[in-house]
């Protein structure tokens, strides 16, 4: 488990401005946590400002996946519900919560997170609650993520949610 709070100004202030791009060259993420697995290679993933890029290679094979504001800039195209190509797989959805419902997932993530390896939870400034949590497993030589995006408002929230497969 790797739990972080960030003193930075979050980049990413709007679920509706998050893009997806894969296989641009990896921006250096704020805070990342590598997981290896002797057949599925070695997966990193990475929290940008409020985003996250997360980098597999296996092999010669490799692929990076970044959701965030940046990544319509980077040749990528808007948050899409799914995405599938040879060997990946990509699933996402934004739902809009109850204030006090983004804060019970908040909480939720942070505590799975602190519950073992395998997990990256980075908070930013202004708001406990503002959230980008990501964690990464191993089976049969194909690297399983999933990411949660909480973005908090005065009365309500956005929790973005994506799941991602990719075997090489």
């Amino acid at each position: 488990m790797s739990h972080h709070m960030l003193d930075i100004a979050p980049r990413d202030v709007s679920a509706a401005a998050l893009g997806l791009v894969l296989d641009a060259p990896a921006p250096t993420p704020l805070v990342s946590e590598q997981l290896t697995d002797s057949a599925a290679g070695i997966l990193t993933l990475g929290v940008l400002g409020a985003s996250h890029v997360v980098t597999a290679v296996s092999g010669e094979h490799m692929l990076t996946e970044q959701v965030s504001c940046d990544a319509l800039d980077a040749g990528g195209r808007l948050l899409p519900d799914r995405e599938d190509r040879g060997g990946y797989s990509f699933r996402s959805r934004a739902i809009t919560v109850r204030r006090d419902e983004l804060a019970r997932r908040a909480e939720e993530l942070r505590d799975a997170a602190s519950s073992g390896p395998g997990w990256l939870c980075a908070g930013f400034p202004g708001d406990g609650d503002a959230l980008t949590v990501l964690t990464g497993t191993a089976e049969s030589g194909e690297w399983y993520w999933r990411t949660w995006h909480l973005y908090p408002h005065a009365d309500s929230g956005v929790i973005v949610e994506t799941e991602s497969r990719w075997r090489p």
